[in-house]
């Protein structure tokens, strides 16, 4: 007697083209089944669509490409400026030269019904005749309006979708969301609805995401998803989730380069936590944070710095000026430091640009510099503020060493912050400017340490041709929690016997 299994079959997947949207749908989309991708023009629908026939041309499937409001030229040419061909690619055109003879012209007087009957008529011929494995239909918009009442525009999408079936097609339905108000009627009908959206009310370029409303049968990953359209097609960036990427790390407390800010710190920097290095501008914080990385190459480590503020070149000139030398480290790679326009990158690209740093590179410091200008600077992505917090988390998991480097408003006084931050950091560096004998003086102090116990005590801290300096603790300060700090101590500062 044979044996049945109990167990379901597995779907055959296929993959759409795109790695990050076959990250989101768990390996692809179930393959012999109709999808609707949703989008307004210039959202990337039918990029998506050629991928879609592309990747299929790849695995040597049978692909067709029926447009109904672009012509196969201009399909072609948009196919040309992400260097692709279409070779092999079967297009059908409604709009091509022959929907444009006088015959054709006369269809204009027949009722709509007649109209599209014949484009049915005409999808499913070249169907038959092809046998293709994989359609797009772009766009839905047209059979709509040749339909004019929705139960009829219903049952022509319901008699195209039997026929696919029966013919062992995955298709890909494209809709401008051009939609009558009972549009999405076409949701139930179809095996899974993909979004695609874009953002034009920001500064730089157009934002883009997407997102997977339904996927029948799969474990999709919910929610929205950035995206870029770019040469070479688009790139879905899935929204990270921390739990998902945990490692074993070492947790033993490492050096951040000087002696005495690993005394302050309780030992060092501890692999897999933060550490936020807030104070007003000029006052050290960006050195300090190279210091940090540099110390982590030293040890054999990787390193990367992403640059909001500041370019490369002021970077290099001011570190080779306090004698930090990572020149060499970075033409060895085991540093390498980005520079990031925030109006040319959306969040979730950035923490998949940090995500490659990490698994392909090997980074086990990362710097962001500053945090103002990622929470500020981008402002058409939603919840930044919890993005960061999973982008975070997730670099905790890793075992990685990540230094925060938070810009405060001011130089004295009630220095305020434009975001906080403290919360989400493990431990936190606080650097004050503060007024001594008729000088501008700068100070340290470790605010918070999850990991270590550290020092409470304030410290002068200053930067000089040999790097970091920071002096014996300052024991009698006036004013530092009314943001006026004044030390009137006898404690040596830090230059007294160079003015002596």
């Amino acid at each position: 007697m044979s044996h049945v299994s109990n167990q379901p079959l597995l779907p055959t997947l296929a993959s759409t083209g795109v790695p990050g949207l076959d990250d989101v749908t768990s390996g692809g989309l179930p393959a012999g089944h109709l999808y609707l991708v949703e989008g307004t023009p210039g959202a990337g629908k039918t990029t998506l669509g050629l991928q879609f026939l592309l990747q299929g041309r790849a695995l040597g499937q049978k692909g067709l490409y029926v447009t109904l409001s672009e012509s196969s030229q201009e399909l072609r040419e948009g196919a040309q400026s992400h260097g692709w061909t279409l070779e092999d690619i079967e297009i059908f055109d409604l709009v091509g030269d022959e929907g444009l003879s006088v015959n054709a012209e006369q269809s204009v007087f027949h009722p709509s019904e007649f109209e599209l009957g014949e484009t049915i008529r005409g999808v499913m011929a070249v169907v038959e005749r092809l046998q293709p494995q994989r359609v797009v239909l772009d766009s839905l918009s047209e059979l709509r309006l040749l339909s004019q009442d929705p139960m009829r525009y219903r049952r022509q999408i319901l008699a195209l979708k039997r026929f696919f079936l029966a013919h062992g097609c995955t298709v890909l339905m494209l809709d401008d969301k051009a939609r009558m108000a009972d549009g999405t009627h076409l949701h139930s009908i179809a095996h899974g609805v993909i979004q695609l959206e874009q953002n034009t009310g920001t500064y730089g370029s157009d934002k883009r995401r997407l997102r997977v409303v339904k996927l029948r049968g799969v474990r999709f990953r919910e929610g929205e998803h950035d995206v870029s359209l770019e040469r070479g097609g688009l790139q879905v960036f899935t929204r990270l989730v921390a739990s998902e990427h945990g490692r074993s790390h070492a947790s033993e407390p490492q050096s951040s380069g000087n002696p005495d800010l690993d005394r302050l710190l309780g030992g060092g920097l501890t692999p897999g936590t933060n550490l936020l290095f807030a104070g007003p501008a000029g006052v050290g914080k960006t050195t300090t944070a190279v210091c940090c990385a540099r110390a982590s190459v030293q040890r054999g480590g990787k390193a990367a710095i992403f640059l909001f503020d500041e370019g490369i070149k002021t970077l290099m000139i001011r570190s080779r000026a306090l004698a930090l030398g990572i020149d060499e480290y970075i033409s060895s790679g085991q540093l390498a430091v980005h520079s990031i326009d925030p109006a040319e990158i959306s969040a979730g690209q950035f923490s998949h640009r940090v995500r490659d740093a990490v698994e392909r590179e090997g980074v086990t410091t990362v710097v962001i510099d500053t945090l103002n200008a990622y929470l500020i600077a981008m402002p058409g992505s939603n919840f930044l503020m919890l993005q960061m917090h999973e982008l975070l988390t997730y670099l905790n998991l890793q075992g990685v060493t990540t230094i925060l480097v938070l810009s405060q408003h001011g130089l004295s006084g009630d220095v305020p912050n434009d975001v906080d931050l403290s919360y989400l950091s493990d431990s936190m560096l606080q650097f004050r400017y503060f007024e001594a004998r008729g000088q501008l003086l700068k100070a340290v102090s470790v605010v918070k340490s999850r990991s270590s116990a550290h020092a409470t005590t304030i410290h002068q801290f200053r930067l000089g041709p040999t790097g970091l300096e920071i002096g014996d603790a300052l024991t009698d300060f006036e004013g530092v929690m009314a943001g006026l700090p004044r030390y009137r101590g006898r404690t040596a500062l830090l230059g007294d016997a160079e003015r002596a």
